[in-house]
């Protein structure tokens, strides 16, 4: 009867706290970096799924070893979102069902933007390869959008690779999540008419920012003929890119943009105030003349308290260019640095350089000096101590790329590359006659609220290479030497921070140390560690069931 009783009361205890569970559900994160807790800015983009948001990830089957780490932390970020909310369903998917055609799969993965990822396995000493599908897919309400879970770093090792990519999970997850829920609102115009790149040149980056905004090329040219109503229609949008004009703005054109960033419109100017290509040295046998760009903003820029000089900054810390000796069959290829290509590692001063991985790539760019006048300056890019500055005209020739440098020529120390710029405008125009007249749109002085723009001095760095078949090949990867730099990572923050999308952004400040092994010390106590993780634990049984069998005798001796 007292066993009955003692039952009974395990039992209803157990419903007890049954019961109390299913009413009082909470997760506690005990880690020290806050891994498993969502942002703030998270929980509100995600607030909105008020229909079910599909996630399939394809981290399913034959998982290499390195990717297991990645496979467990998504698997348990998408446990927190849905958590959350519970709208929010995941599965994990197997890419290649057994016996399917995996070459196939992967170029299906790769005509849907998806490349997939190459990896080497080696067992019993034999080395083969592999394909890895690190993507997601989230879909709502018919629309869907693909989820890196790979975050690339170049020069990485494994571990760093892995954990980078871990890091930035939560922003790749909430970033897609974004896009779905939330209907595009904001404009951002491309400028025309002053000689700017081509369509197919800027066409990856602005495919990505598709996602979330409008895009739309404005003839700003226009402006000389129809002034008001381009100024009217330029007020319209949120953000104006200059992507590397080669012509020169008139004042009207000039008047425009001034009244435009003074009635609160953003901008993202990348220009060249040097003209030199490097498919210039090709064209004519190897040598070159750098010469200086008028594209009438000195005055513009210097309002906002930058100048832009017509130099050419070299950096010992460069990116490799190309070079072909030997023809047909016999072709040999050497990747040598080309000091006119800067590599600029991001600092992280500022949301926009948060956890960019791999170094920003520069082609022949300028620098920027920054004048006093009361406006927030901040450099978000700047070259390497090892830095030196030409003056133009400058003769450039392929045969110095085969000079040993000498570092003492190298000591200009860093220089400024790209400078955000924020605060309460003035117009350039202020004390001026103005260049238009009797305009229906009313001439300001000064901005009413704060402003930005961000102005980097290169116009190549928005500028993605093409393929054999004249495609645009994703920003930021050189399909000579098939490094991927961080252009497209560091001007996607740009556009998000300069319209005012900072929330995802600073989702990229969460920092996650993942506990790694010291793998010298591993190697080093081995045996050690093995011994004690398989001996220790038969030694315990060993005591505990001599020790059992001793009280036992004990008990039972009489």
């Amino acid at each position: 009867m007292k066993i009955k009783f003692q039952i009974l009361i395990f039992s209803g205890a157990l419903a007890a706290l049954w019961f109390l569970a299913q009413q009082f559900y909470f997760r506690l994160d005990l880690t020290a970096d806050g891994r498993y807790t969502l942002s703030e800015t998270s929980e509100t983009i995600i607030s909105k799924a008020n229909e079910p948001l599909i996630v399939d990830v394809f981290l399913e089957g034959n998982v290499p070893d390195a990717f297991k780490k990645l496979q467990l932390e998504t698997r348990q970020l998408l446990e927190e979102y849905a958590s959350e909310n519970p709208n929010i369903k995941f599965a994990f998917i197997n890419p290649v069902p057994e016996g399917a055609p995996v070459e196939q799969i992967a170029q299906d993965f790769n005509n849907r933007g998806m490349r997939p990822q190459q990896v080497q396995l080696r067992d019993n000493g034999k080395t083969s390869q592999e394909f890895v599908f690190p993507w997601a897919m989230a879909s709502y309400k018919g629309k869907t959008v693909p989820v890196p879970l790979l975050k690339k770093t170049l020069g990485a090792d494994p571990e760093t690779f892995i954990s980078r990519s871990v890091q930035n999970l939560e922003y790749a997850f909430s970033d897609a999540f974004f896009k779905l829920l939330n209907p595009k609102s904001k404009r951002i115009a491309v400028l025309k008419g002053n000689g700017e790149l081509q369509d197919r040149y800027i066409a990856d980056l602005f495919r990505t920012l598709r996602e979330s905004y409008f895009i739309a090329p404005f003839p700003l040219d226009s402006v000389n003929l129809k002034a008001d109503t381009v100024m009217a229609a330029l007020q319209k949008f949120d953000l104006v890119v200059v992507a590397k004009a080669t012509r020169a703005f008139t004042d009207v054109e000039k008047y425009a943009l001034d009244q435009y960033i003074i009635n609160g419109g953003k901008s993202l100017f990348l220009i060249d105030q040097v003209a030199m290509e490097t498919d210039s040295l090709y064209k004519r046998n190897g040598m070159a003349l750098a010469t200086a760009r008028d594209l009438n903003l000195n005055d513009f820029f210097f309002n906002y308290g930058l100048r832009i000089n017509p130099v050419l900054v070299e950096d010992l810390y460069a990116a490799p260019l190309v070079l072909a000796s030997g023809e047909g069959s016999e072709s040999q290829y050497t990747q040598l640095p080309w000091f006119y290509y800067p590599l600029v590692t991001p600092e992280e001063n500022h949301p926009i350089n948060t956890n960019i991985d791999n170094p920003v790539v520069f082609e022949y760019v300028n620098q920027i000096d920054l004048l006093n006048n009361g406006l927030k300056q901040t450099v978000l890019l700047k070259s390497s101590q090892l830095s030196k500055i030409n003056g133009v005209p400058f003769p450039i020739t392929l045969e110095s790329i085969t000079t040993e440098p000498s570092p003492e020529r190298y000591a200009a120390g860093p220089q400024n590359l790209a400078v955000l710029v924020e605060g309460q405008f003035t117009s350039a125009f202020k004390n001026r006659i103005l260049p238009v007249e009797n305009s229906s749109i009313p001439f300001r002085e000064s901005a009413t609220k704060p402003n930005a723009m961000l102005v980097i001095a290169d116009g190549d760095v928005i500028k993605n290479d093409l393929d054999q078949n004249g495609r645009p090949l994703e920003l930021g990867f050189d399909k000579f030497t098939f490094k991927e730099y961080g252009n497209k990572e560091f001007l996607l923050n740009a556009v998000n921070y300069l319209l005012d999308d900072s929330g995802l952004i600073n989702i990229r400040s969460k920092t996650i140390v993942l506990p790694a092994l010291d793998s010298l010390k591993t190697s080093n106590e081995r045996f050690t560690w093995q011994a004690l993780t398989l001996g220790l634990p038969l030694a315990i049984l060993m005591i505990f069931g001599l020790l059992y069998t001793y009280l036992r005798r004990r008990k039972y001796k009489g």
